[in-house]
């Protein structure tokens, strides 16, 4: 045979072995949270390491700043198909089932990012949550937990005997319910208003976010108290995907999104760690006083915590699975009786 036919017969083989291009998806997720924001530049990489991972076949179309439907509408338009992913946070959808209460913020519960990770992951919370989120047609990819909120005061907060007659800004819902129990006067506002409540004296303090964010807020500027480390509330952001869509990727596609997932959720909680001791030494150094609970004090808010969980957890069926799941994993920590 002459040279010219083998090389024409090498390659045409060469096509016909050539195999058929995985099928390219463009997911389509919304996230509150702005490109500037901490978290928004974690999301960029997530998206980046999908697309890397996946050789281009996975394509994410990242919606910032709730720039489609409005922060609370994001879970049900993935649902009904305007978008494929949710990357807000579950405690959105209490109006929807209490239940999501005890995947947004616990309120109380674990001390610190990883504990509540090691809840979903090594404790029966993957397969509790899913089993809401799955309700909703919706998936639960994972978690994103930037650490303990700090309460900032123009008062001492030195334990929970300091909380009686305290007016501060909540969030509405479990957490008021948790401080009334210990006679605080939590007042429901808009996020937006803290800072000239504070400085009119409307309210002597603000639940508002972690250290290094109310730094930013420009809290400590008004108010020259804090509770760091804090205890009280632990917000996890999720990244929750249309069933439908979630069943129709491969197998591979499932395992890029979720492994990118997991990295952005380690590195989320490290750089929050970080950025608050930073704070935290900043702080102290001008002047403002961080107050550390003690073991006793945190103990009793976390008693009146369980006590409002069980008034919730007699909400539905779904609430109480999650309720009595949280309860086990705290006991077998050892941070609950």
């Amino acid at each position: 045979m002459k040279l010219t036919s083998v090389l024409k017969s090498a390659a045409v083989a060469a096509v016909v072995a050539v195999p058929v291009t995985a099928q390219e998806v463009t997911l389509r997720i919304q996230t509150h949270y702005a490109t500037e924001h901490p978290t928004g530049r974690h999301l960029a990489q997530f998206i980046d390491d999908v697309q890397v991972m996946s050789d281009g076949e996975i394509e994410i179309e990242m919606f910032y700043s709730s720039s489609v439907v409005a922060s609370t509408e994001t879970f049900d338009a993935a649902i009904n198909g305007i978008l494929d992913c949710d990357a807000t946070g579950g405690a959105y959808q209490t109006g929807k089932d209490p239940a999501f209460q005890f995947v947004g913020d616990i309120m109380g519960g674990y001390e610190t990012p990883w504990q509540q990770y090691s809840w979903l992951y090594h404790g029966d919370g993957y397969a509790a949550a899913q089993e809401l989120y799955n309700e909703h047609n919706m998936q639960l990819i994972g978690w994103s937990i930037y650490g303990q909120e700090s309460l900032s005061s123009s008062a001492p907060i030195r334990g929970f005997e300091d909380l009686e007659g305290w007016k501060f800004r909540s969030p509405p819902g479990l957490e008021t319910e948790i401080f009334e129990e210990l006679g605080a006067s939590p007042i429901v506002m808009d996020f937006t208003e803290i800072f000239t409540a504070l400085e009119t004296g409307i309210i002597d303090g603000a639940d508002a976010s972690g250290l290094a964010n109310n730094v930013g807020l420009g809290l400590y500027d008004i108010v020259k108290h804090a509770t760091y480390p804090g205890f009280h509330s632990m917000p996890s952001d999720h990244l929750a995907c249309n069933l439908d869509i979630w069943n129709g990727l491969s197998e591979k596609h499932r395992r890029i999104i979720d492994t990118a997932w997991q990295k952005l959720a380690f590195q989320i909680a490290l750089y929050n760690e970080k950025a608050n001791d930073e704070a935290a030494a900043m702080l102290r150094e001008q002047g403002v006083t961080l107050h550390d609970w003690s073991a006793e004090d945190r103990a009793t808010f976390r008693k009146a915590a369980q006590t409002a969980w069980e008034r919730w957890a007699d909400k539905n069926e779904r609430t109480r699975a999650l309720v009595d799941s949280h309860r086990a994993y705290l006991t077998q920590l050892g941070l609950i009786d």
